[in-house]
């Protein structure tokens, strides 16, 4: 089964008409996308979008052949544009299924948000799933459906339906996720790629044709980084990067090292704010005993961050008085720093961690605050020479340091 993304862009499009925003203004090229638009072996369209013939020709593709469409947003008007010979559009009710003539079979996926997803099987057998921009399937139950060939959301604007359908297992690691619907929401070219990547998703230029289920797609597709290091300073939008690179994922434990401060109102807003933005799926634990948690096996791990860690070990070693640290302190944090680096390193878990990055200002005025700087920055340096992928968040932009 052949697929060709005729567009691959939001409704509106990428640049938006008349949007003068820094996304728009360098959507070009390549990252210049029409309206979504899926056009199947040539014979089924789904979402039939302005210019669809001209997008088709210069795919080198025809819609003399189509003979279904169907539209997947939740408008009832009538579609734009038809072309000579094209059908009418429609739409599958919830839960029906369609047979074509051609050997395709169409099912409808009930969405929780307005509009109209579609599954489809190739005569060949294999499996489509098509999901319309804001949208995540409703009502799936593990093991209902098993892994798709091939998924097209709305990665961007919908990370948590491709973590619902990993949590079903419709879903797999050989399942290929192409992000279409894509918006000025993100900037185009590295930085959205750079984000697919994370989700284990892939964006393509308006024309790909790709054939479903082709062995080796997962080639083109890079694989996510087993461990990855964000770097920030405050307020640089560190830990929203670290959440973002996880949250297409069903389960993630986050490992708050912070605690809870009692009496700290300030303090306890932060963390308030924290688990507001987190998917409802994640579970939440508080502690600095991070090599145990390094050690099992099981769901991603979100540690913020580490340099509340090494505060909680300085603590533990005294470090902050002179005399203790020059007697026995230093060699303790030392010991606790490289039991946390090898473990990092022995993880077979996906791990992301966030920490502090200091002295780049005003030297402290104090010895321990000087220790503490320099302790965090050997901490960052070792643990980010057991990653992946090491991420630098300046004003809310990443800046990729390796991967």
């Amino acid at each position: 089964m052949e697929l060709t993304l005729l567009g691959t862009g939001a409704p509106a499009g990428l640049p938006r008409p008349d949007c003068p925003c820094a996304a728009c203004a360098s959507a070009l090229g390549e990252d210049a996308r029409a309206a979504t638009s899926l056009l199947v072996d040539g014979t089924l369209m789904l979402d039939l979008t302005p210019g669809a013939a001209f997008a088709a020709a210069r795919a080198g593709r025809s819609l003399g052949s189509v003979r279904q469409v169907l539209l997947t947003h939740p408008h009832n008007g009538p579609a734009v544009e038809v072309p000579a010979g094209v059908p009418q559009p429609g739409r599958v009710p919830d839960g029906r299924e369609l047979a074509l003539l051609t050997g395709h079979r169409v099912r409808a996926v009930a969405m929780d948000a307005p509009g109209t997803g579609y599954e489809v099987t190739g005569p060949d057998g294999k499996r489509l799933l098509y999901l319309p921009p804001g949208c995540a399937p409703a009502g799936l139950e593990e093991g209902a459906v098993g892994p798709y060939d091939m998924v097209v959301a709305d990665v961007v604007g919908r990370p948590d339906a491709l973590a619902k359908l990993r949590a079903v297992g419709a879903v797999g690691p050989a399942t290929d996720v192409v992000a279409v619907h894509l918006d000025h929401d993100v900037p185009p070219g590295p930085e959205v790629r750079r984000r697919l990547a994370a989700a284990g998703a892939r964006a393509v230029p308006d024309g790909t044709t790709l054939v479903v289920g082709a062995s080796g797609h997962g080639a083109e597709v890079p694989g996510g980084p087993r461990r990855t290091l964000v770097l920030g300073g405050a307020r640089s939008g560190k830990s929203v990067e670290a959440e973002r690179r996880l949250e297409s994922f069903p389960d993630v434990l986050y490992v708050a090292t912070g605690g809870t401060r009692g009496g700290d109102t300030e303090w306890a807003q932060r963390v308030a704010a924290h688990r507001e933005r987190r998917p409802g799926s994640w579970r939440t634990t508080e502690t600095c005993d991070l090599v145990p948690l390094l050690a099992e096996e099981g769901a991603p791990l979100l540690v913020d961050c580490l340099s509340l860690w090494l505060t909680d070990a300085m603590d533990a070693v005294g470090a902050w008085d002179d005399a203790v640290w020059a007697d026995g302190g230093e060699r303790a944090l030392r010991e606790r720093v490289r039991s946390l680096v090898e473990a990092v390193r022995a993880a077979r878990r996906t791990v992301v961690a966030v920490s502090n990055e200091v002295g780049s200002g005003i030297v402290p005025a104090t010895a321990s605050g000087r220790r503490y700087r320099d302790e965090l920055g050997r901490l960052n340096a070792a643990v980010a020479g057991e990653c992946e992928q090491v991420l630098l968040v300046v004003a809310g932009q990443a800046v990729v340091l390796r991967g």
